[in-house]
């Protein structure tokens, strides 16, 4: 590679040298700053200030899972909307069509899960 294109890469590699300084130096600060003393009180898991009511580690349904996903999913699916929404008149009868395509997509998607109980909270 001619040294003129090893210069471009710079900027990079000093973004990464600084990250990757930012990121040891939180770690070693943090471990350095930080409290020793633990007692009783202070390994308990926190409630709200209220003392432990059941065991901290029990299962969550799936259904809580499953139900978390597709709001993650169809909730990053429906940003896409709004630049579209903003450059509406400047794209054209294709980008509508390519719309409309994925808000069919989107909706097939929100049927199937529909007619396999997804969104039912039992």
């Amino acid at each position: 590679m001619p040294v003129n294109a090893l210069s471009s890469y710079l900027p990079v590699f000093v973004l990464m040298i600084i990250s990757l300084g930012f990121g040891l130096g939180s770690l070693v600060a943090g471990i350095l700053v930080r409290p020793r003393r633990p007692y009783k009180e202070k390994l308990m898991p926190y409630e709200s200030g209220n003392p432990p009511a059941d065991e901290p580690r029990y299962r969550f349904s799936v259904k809580f899972y499953i139900v978390a996903m597709l709001f993650v999913i169809f909730d990053v699916e429906a940003i896409f909307l709004y630049p579209w929404a903003v450059t509406f008149d400047k794209l054209g009868l294709y980008a509508f069509v390519e719309m409309v395509l994925f808000i069919a997509i989107l909706m097939v998607g929100y049927v199937y899960a529909w007619k396999k109980d997804a969104f039912k909270w039992e």
